[in-house]
């Protein structure tokens, strides 16, 4: 006769605390900026807290800090994300251009693209320009990217020197006012899809010599 004897059964492991599987984390650490981004737009950074990113992840305020020490690097984090979305976009949209109007003509039809596809880039970067007035430690934080942003159009407005279309003497002048036009587009009227395209629409016959008709 065999006798069967009933093994003790194995409790199961508790489950580990610290950061969750790789697997997971980098889906999680890419939610967590989304929706940063969305609050910082919506609230900016000092109403910002961080229940309202905890929400917006969908995840709890505790879990934040298996990603980030502070809503500081939350926010410097986001910046660095959506900048490398709109300027890896900038970039991929005057590969097959050759000259400036045509460069810039690319930059505004992506730049609405964007706006249409996610309008939270555009409104964050918005009101990053407002925070760090606010805060010289997000200005100074955020200063690289500043740069990056200034070498792509400086490019471009030597590119216009090469090709003609625009005097050596008028680089600065240039320069300075295809920023203003960039921003002018992003903080005026990115809130409203169909002003954003007339402006869109506006400054590339604007840049083509079309939309202005000189008085005798």
């Amino acid at each position: 006769m065999v006798i069967l004897v009933a093994m003790p059964r194995t409790a199961p492991e508790p489950r580990r605390l610290g950061r969750p599987p790789a697997s997971d984390a980098h889906d999680t650490r890419q939610r967590i900026l989304d929706g940063a981004r969305a609050a910082f737009a919506e609230h900016g950074y000092d109403a910002t807290t961080n229940k309202h990113l905890a929400v917006a992840a969908g995840i709890t305020t505790g879990a934040l800090y298996h990603y980030f020490d502070s809503k500081f690097d939350i926010y410097v984090a986001v910046h660095a994300d959506a900048q490398e979305r709109v300027y890896s976009r900038f970039t991929h949209a005057v590969a097959d251009t050759t000259t400036f109007i045509g460069g810039i003509q690319a930059v505004l039809d992506a730049a609405h693209e964007m706006n249409t596809v996610d309008p939270t880039l555009a409104q964050f970067l918005g009101a990053v320009r407002v925070d760090m007035q606010r805060h010289p430690e997000l200005r100074s934080a955020l200063g690289r990217h500043a740069r990056r942003r200034r070498g792509f159009f400086d490019e471009l407005v030597e590119r216009g020197i090469e090709t003609g279309e625009i005097d050596v003497t008028d680089r600065e002048r240039a320069q300075s006012l295809v920023r203003a036009m960039l921003i002018g587009l992003n903080d005026a009227v990115s809130d409203d899809l169909t002003a954003h395209r007339l402006a869109v629409e506006g400054l590339k016959l604007l840049l083509e010599g079309k939309l202005l008709k000189p008085v005798d």
